[in-house]
């Protein structure tokens, strides 16, 4: 397709009525089932009995579990496969780097624990390139601040490994060379040196997780003046929110994002997440994968990705539960918006006053090749429960031991007790919720 006329079907999406809208989604909708089915033969075998006029909700659906069981069925060039996929990126350098010249390559658990590679093909980078172009700012006055402030973006997040702000940003960085005026630092890094990091390099953009932002907001050394800042990754609360429009004086926004679909939902001046009807499809459903109306709370929602051709997500499960409204929003935009119940996993504090976000423990343990799925409980100041799923669990669990307390510390926290629960992870019994990482005691 090309960027520039990918940035014009994007602009040109922003003003389509609903109805445009649907009939632009069922197009692409088509075209991206019809080359899935004569490109994947995962896609082959699940669509058989499907006809060309199908309606969305005859196709079957799709989640991580089957997706990473037969990746190599499913993605759509034969010459990729996962053994090709763990060469590549075992060698660090390769972050942001495309393999066959082609392809970025993204790793995540996920809101389940259970680990995916996502792969993105030059069409996918280039929507998300335009949707980030036109959708990102709530507002024109801070759009247009970032922009007379020389576009200078920092973003707090993970800096190592294949994730996406991380590979995204390399790969940035990588096409343009010369540009300096986008840095990413370590979430992990100790406060001391991130604070450093960002009073010199005093952003117009500060994006990253809402609970690390929260905590390097309480450092009077953090003395930056952003025109916005922006997070994403777990759930922006009016809380936070007001705490760091607080610090830093500016609007505070967020938006709904996964690797699989990239830019589901961006947020406008009403705060509401205006979801970018023509490049993804969402699907609000219950338990079973019904559908619930507008305005009802759902079980898990199902997401089709139009722009990813490499590996196609179609009716694609996540565990995220929404509320999708379609009522005329203030802001003028037709598109739908939802509400999300985004990640909730908690702040963990110790006794010598110290508090890590949750992002810097879901890093950690997400490195651990062995595990497949985790979940880390605060049983007290001192305590840490350790629930996990691994094909060798003592082995497993003394590496993520060691990497959870030299992290500790380096923050100057020894008391530790971490242990190996006989408990395999689990949601809670009464809100059906995930959380990776959360206190149980008072």
């Amino acid at each position: 397709m090309g960027l520039l006329n990918t940035i014009i079907k994007t602009y040109k999406g922003n003003n389509l009525s609903q109805e445009r809208l649907k009939l632009l989604q069922y197009k692409r909708l088509k075209k991206i089932v019809e080359y899935a089915r004569n490109n994947s033969s995962y896609f082959n075998e699940l669509y058989v009995g499907i006809g060309n006029d199908f309606k969305l909700e005859e196709l079957p659906t799709t989640n991580k579990i089957e997706m990473m069981k037969y990746f190599d069925k499913w993605i759509t060039d034969d010459n990729i496969t996962m053994q090709r996929i763990d060469e590549f990126t075992s060698n660090i350098d390769n972050v942001g780097r495309m393999i066959d010249g082609k392809y970025l390559i993204f790793k995540t658990s996920g809101s389940t624990g259970n680990p995916a590679t996502i792969l993105y093909d030059k069409q996918n980078i280039d929507v998300a390139s335009a949707v980030a172009a036109f959708r990102t700012f709530a507002r024109k006055e801070d759009f247009k601040a970032f922009m007379k402030n020389g576009k200078k973006t920092a973003g707090v997040f993970a800096n190592y490994g294949f994730y996406l702000a991380c590979g995204m940003s390399r790969y940035l960085q990588l096409q343009m060379p010369r540009k300096k005026n986008k840095i990413t630092i370590d979430v992990n890094a100790p406060e001391e040196q991130i604070i450093k990091e960002l009073n010199e390099f005093n952003p117009s953009m500060l994006s990253g997780y809402p609970s690390n932002l929260a905590l390097l907001s309480n450092f009077e050394e953090l003395t930056i003046k952003p025109n916005v800042v922006i997070t994403g990754g777990e759930l922006l609360t009016d809380e936070i929110r007001r705490k760091l429009t607080d610090k830093f004086n500016c609007y505070v926004q967020t938006h709904y994002s996964c690797t699989e679909a990239g830019e589901i939902a961006c947020e406008c001046s009403e705060k509401h997440l205006h979801i970018n009807e023509d490049w993804v499809i969402v699907e609000p459903v219950d338990k079973d994968n019904k559908p619930v109306g507008y305005g009802v709370l759902s079980d898990k929602v199902l997401i089709t990705n139009l722009s990813n051709y490499i590996q196609p997500f179609i009716r694609y499960e996540l565990t995220d539960r929404i509320i999708v409204h379609n009522e005329k929003c203030k802001c003028g935009r037709n598109t739908c918006w939802l509400e999300i119940e985004g990640r909730t996993d908690d702040i963990l504090e110790f006794e010598n006053g110290i508090s890590i976000a949750p992002m810097s423990f879901y890093k950690i343990l997400e490195e651990i090749k062995e595990i497949t799925r985790f979940q880390l409980i605060q049983r007290s100041h001192e305590k840490l429960e350790l629930r996990i799923v691994a094909k060798r669990r003592e082995i497993a669990f003394e590496k993520a031991k060691k990497e959870l307390l030299d992290f500790l510390n380096r923050k100057d926290i020894t008391n530790i007790k971490i242990f190996l629960s006989d408990e395999l992870p689990q949601a809670n019994k009464i809100s059906g919720k995930y959380n990776h990482i959360y206190k149980d005691f008072k």
